[in-house]
């Protein structure tokens, strides 16, 4: 039986302390699967899937982001990366569970995950940190217009030299998520965009660490963060031989309904990676690893990792 354990460690801010579990499994070590949770969640959210992989012989591990889960220590940091720089420090926390886990498992495979804003960070992630892995699975993931991303972003700036970088993001947060109930006939909910399992939407919209609206700045740092992840000669710096597997649901408002996933895929291709697989899950919403269908996409991820161990 996969056994978990809390823990934590000071992130890279020097001043905050980064909430963090894994779950092991009972007998040999295959790999190391380190998750990078997305936007207004918590990694509680993976326990099932860090499980199943632990079942399977893999150490599951991931940390709650600045401003997220037990890593906010309150109101005034929930939402909120940090005043300034936010995003370089979120990506330098997942460098530094990296080298704690690589310390504890010296000798297997690194496979990255990140879900949608974690995707992102993910992406970014690679970029900077091309020796620090091995496998990187993008979930949730999408490739927005250069045109939305620089508006975004001044808007963004705009708000924080207004409000203040501080101050609940509402007009960011609809500028964000508005128009992600669109293509759903009659919404139960507001999250309904998530998936199509109506007990993970009721469990999401119960849990006050779900869903709530971010602070201005951590949109802003978001939207640098896509803008980085944009660039060509940013993508140039990545290690071009590491395997990329894009996954994602058809319905995904997020990935633009699968348009996005493949402009963020053809953007990898152009870059010159080699190996880099695509998959888009007929109705399927945003959260895959939450979709009625579940299993099937758990053991289509172990299927692709395993592919690729020898």
């Amino acid at each position: 039986m996969a056994v978990f354990t809390d823990f934590t460690f000071e992130s890279s801010t020097g001043h905050n302390i980064i909430y963090a579990r894994k779950c092991v499994p009972e007998g040999e070590v295959r790999g190391v699967v380190q998750i990078a949770h997305g936007i207004a969640e918590h990694i509680g959210r993976y326990e099932a899937f860090m499980s199943f992989l632990a079942e399977n012989g893999f150490v599951a591990v991931a940390n709650d982001h600045l401003g997220h889960g037990r890593s906010a220590r309150d109101a005034t940091e929930k939402g909120l990366f940090a005043k300034e720089s936010g995003w370089t420090y979120a990506v330098d926390d997942m460098a530094k569970l990296h080298d704690m886990m690589k310390k504890e498992n010296p000798d297997v495979p690194y496979i990255l995950f990140g879900h949608s804003m974690g995707s992102f960070l993910t992406r970014t992630y690679i970029i900077r940190y091309p020796d620090k892995y091995d496998l990187v699975i993008l979930s949730g993931t999408g490739q927005q217009s250069p045109l939305l991303v620089n508006g975004g972003y001044v808007l963004a700036n705009v708000l924080c030299l207004t409000q203040g970088v501080g101050a609940i993001g509402d007009t960011l947060s609809k500028a964000a998520f508005g128009s992600y109930l669109k293509k759903i006939e009659n919404p139960r909910t507001p999250s309904d965009w998530l998936t199509r399992d109506e007990a993970v939407v009721n469990a999401y919209e119960a849990d006050e660490n779900c869903g709530f609206v971010c602070k201005n700045g951590m949109y802003r740092d978001m939207m640098q963060g896509i803008r980085f992840i944009s660039n060509r000669n940013n993508l140039a710096r990545m290690d071009k031989s590491k395997p990329v597997y894009f996954m994602s649901g058809e319905e995904d408002p997020v990935g633009e309904y699968g348009a996005g996933v493949n402009r963020a895929y053809k953007a990898f291709c152009d870059a010159g990676c080699t190996d880099v697989t695509i998959r888009l899950y007929p109705h399927g919403r945003h959260e895959m690893l939450n979709e009625l269908n579940r299993e099937d996409v758990y053991h289509d991820i172990l299927h692709w990792i395993e592919s690729h161990l020898s």
